[in-house]
């Protein structure tokens, strides 16, 4: 994401400061009013919006969900911003390199090349994402936040000036998942004047990205073509995104924000890890499933029209459609299916046992396997979003209300095939499903000063509807769910470079559509998710110096394991869990300290999570019976107790070269976690690669910056994994691998 900020000549325009504080948290809200008040349609997950005024020339206001400094000083909840200097100083190259910069934030790659990050707030599984609500300039990115919110989509890291990850009570605005928090990804903002970038990357493992942005007269178009080799054998993806931003101002008071994205994704890529046994024969990067394939088109539009009331009063509507279509072609699911178990003979006349096999670590051809399932899914969601925001007084008491609701409709379509031949694209029909979810929402927020003091208590409820029917046996069912969401957050400013700040709120997450009702259309009664999580913290920013803390607790009444969350394909079940842990992030800059030509700094991000624990049994939703190791007192799996991320760097300036140089060395490290809820620690307890301790592991990253003052050139180079580590980051499905050295170089044109 090479680009610099100054580049696309954003400005802020403050009317007046308690203007722009407010603004900001109006632009924050997500949930909606009545309809009637606005023709325009909302989304179903964020708010979040841009605004412009005219003036000689367009000065757009970027409209986030934390807002601007002054607004995030004094919010009650945790929260961290990656600028866009940040992103482009250590040349990312997938999510997962941005977000282990944040506090809290625990994600894994599954295939090198970040496609499909799972990502995990404050200990939890961090597996598709399942429980973080992602957004993109306010607007969900998931395709079924409701039915189904799992991430097998995920547009490149390239296209984002600004990513935001907010936690704390201020998170039940989102919705509808609350229970760990709310990361939103921000494009740059159109400019009025002729402006562009080309950026061209090359490196190991076939990798060539070539991302181009112009912008001009408030339309913006930007094109990313990524593709190269994966972590695996066999691997290899191609994807190329085209995403395009109009902003316009119609009559006095009205601003439009009109986008539009096209994503393809053509992979070659494998479902299933290794066994244990595999790895020991043949090494981290082994694949035998060269037939495997994954296919994705995502098309998406989005309208946000913002109407200002007067000086103490706006309304914001957001509209969103997306489609998401998703093939995926393979031979195996996991080490431990039996899809290639029947009686097979090969070339030579000999059985062919594939899963025995792969436990003893016999290599296998796939050719030999006459089974290829073809999973296809089509989802497709829209829905409305408007919210009032209204600064009031009650004597001196100054008060910012918002409210709204919100309407929101998903529909999923989920067929397979299993096909008879090693490279089949068709076959016998096992599953064709129609799943519908429609939710309701409104919420209420107010936010009152008492001097220094801020307290905001809230109120969210969301109605859910789902509906699922077996097109195989026309049977159906149908099972709803309610729930009332309180919050409360205080913050106080002691001067200013420090507040203090609490809060607490009821986080929530519904079920799975597919968990609610079983596919004879019986409904399995099982819980959404519901904790009561509190934080309390502190806020600090002195100049060259910044240091947030956060204490946190997340108390689950009710906690959900899916599937293979959790290795050996756990059954549907649920439990009371606990969460208790500190995040610290710092930050500090040299420049002007020390008289040096040179200006030296430093940043961390440092999650300690003591206590990631079961307070209960887990038991089958089904039969209630205790889930074998799912015992209370054991740590959950995938919640390391140490995540640091920290990075030391150096800028320079040289006139007599008229170039800058910037150069920076990042340490990550992610301490031991379990792969499965018994917490197996030899691995060699169950071969199949899904048990075992996964071992602590850290890496180190290089970057170099070389930018020519009288050229609108920046060139750079880059090592990820300097010292070549191989490590496992994952048990799933099997062991997945860690990416390999990559060196990667390239150049960046601005005009």
């Amino acid at each position: 994401m090479l680009f610099r900020v100054h580049f696309f000549k954003v400005q802020i325009k403050m009317i007046s400061t308690r203007r722009s504080m407010k603004s900001v948290v109006r632009n924050a809200r997500l949930a909606l009013l009545p309809v009637f008040l606005t023709p325009a349609i909302s989304l179903a997950s964020a708010a979040g919006s841009e605004t412009a005024t005219q003036s000689d020339n367009r000065e757009l206001e970027i409209v986030t969900v934390l807002g601007t400094q002054n607004r995030t000083a004094t919010l009650s909840g945790s929260h961290q911003v990656l600028e866009a200097a940040s992103l482009n100083e250590s040349h990312v190259m997938t999510t997962s390199e941005a977000l282990r910069k944040v506090a809290g934030v625990n994600v894994r790659d599954e295939e090198g090349f970040g496609l499909r990050p799972n990502i995990g707030l404050r200990g939890l599984n961090p597996t598709r994402s399942t429980k973080v609500l992602l957004l993109e300039d306010g607007i969900p990115l998931a395709y079924a936040p409701y039915g189904d919110n799992a991430s097998y989509y995920h547009p490149p890291i390239d296209r984002f000036a600004r990513i935001e990850v907010l936690k704390g009570a201020e998170v039940n605005l989102y919705g509808p998942q609350t229970v760990g928090g709310v990361i939103n990804y921000i494009t740059p903002s159109p400019s009025d004047e002729l402006t562009g970038l080309l950026w061209v990357t090359a490196g190991d493992e076939a990798y060539r990205n070539v991302h181009a942005l112009v912008s001009v007269a408030g339309f913006q178009l930007d094109a990313i073509d990524k593709r190269g080799d994966g972590s695996r054998d066999n691997q290899y993806s191609h994807v190329q995104d085209i995403n395009a931003k109009w902003v316009t101002e119609v009559g006095t008071n009205h601003t439009v924000i009109l986008r539009a994205n096209h994503y393809v994704e053509d992979s070659q890529l494998t479902y299933s890890g290794i066994t244990d046994a595999e790895l020991n024969n043949f090494g981290y990067r082994y694949n035998p499933f060269e037939n495997d394939e994954f296919d994705a088109r995502r098309t998406g539009f989005s309208l946000t029209h913002d109407w200002t009331l007067g000086e103490s009063a706006s309304l914001t509507t957001n509209a969103y459609h997306a489609s998401f279509d998703r093939d995926w072609w393979r031979q195996a699911s996991t080490t431990s299916d039996g899809q290639c178990n029947a009686v097979r003979y090969n070339a030579n006349g000999a059985q062919v046992n594939f899963q025995t096999a792969r436990n003893l670590g016999v290599a296998v051809d796939p050719n030999d396997c006459n089974s290829r399932q073809g999973r296809l899914r089509a989802y497709r969601s829209y829905g409305v979003e408007p919210h009032l925001d209204v600064d009031w007084s009650f004597g001196t008491i100054e008060n910012e209300l918002t409210f709204g609701a919100r309407l929101h409709k998903e529909v999923q379509s989920r067929r397979q095939f299993n096909g008879l031949t090693p490279e089949a694209s068709s076959g016998p029909q096992v599953e064709r499903n129609t799943r519908e979810t429609r939710a309701d929402a409104f919420f209420i927020q107010n936010r009152l000063e008492i001097g220094g003091l801020e307290i905001t208590p809230g109120l969210r409820h969301e109605h859910i509807d789902n509906e699922r029917v077996n097109g195989l046996n026309n049977a159906s069912g149908d099972a709803n769910t309610n729930a009332w969401l309180p919050s409360l957050g205080l913050s106080y400013r002691l001067n200013d470079n420090l507040t203090l700040f609490a809060s607490a709120h009821e986080g929530f997450s519904p079920p799975r559509t597919e968990d609610l009702i079983d596919n004879s259309g019986f409904e399995t009664h099982v819980n959404a998710e519901k904790s009561r999580s509190l934080e309390l913290g502190l806020r600090s920013n002195f100049g060259s110096l910044s240091l947030d803390a956060t204490v946190f607790r997340m108390d689950f009444d009710t906690q959900i394991a899916v599937g293979s969350i959790a290795g050996g394909s756990t059954p549907l079940a649920e439990g009371e869990t606990l969460y208790e842990g500190l995040e610290l992030a710092a930050f500090i800059n040299g420049e002007n300290l020390f008289g040096w030509s040179w200006t030296p700094y430093a940043q961390m991000a440092w999650t300690y999570l003591p206590t990631a624990d079961l307070e209960s049994n887990f038991v089958r939703v089904d039969n209630r019976a205790v889930v074998p190791g799912a015992l209370k007192g054991n740590r959950l799996p995938y919640a390391p107790e140490h995540l640091v991320t920290t990075s030391v760097g150096a800028k320079w300036n040289s006139e007599k070269w008229n170039s800058a140089l910037d150069a920076h060395l990042e340490l990550v490290y992610v301490a031991n976690q379990y792969a499965d809820f018994a917490n197996t620690r030899e691995a060699t307890v169950n071969g199949n690669g899904q048990f075992g301790k996964i071992a602590s592991y850290a890496i180190w990253n290089v970057a170099v910056n070389w930018a020519l003052d009288d050229y609108p050139v920046t060139l750079f180079t880059t090592v990820k994994n300097l010292g070549g580590k191989k490590y496992v980051v994952d048990r799933t499905r099997g062991i997945l691998a860690s990416p390999p050295r990559m060196l990667q170089a390239g150049v960046e044109l601005r005009f």
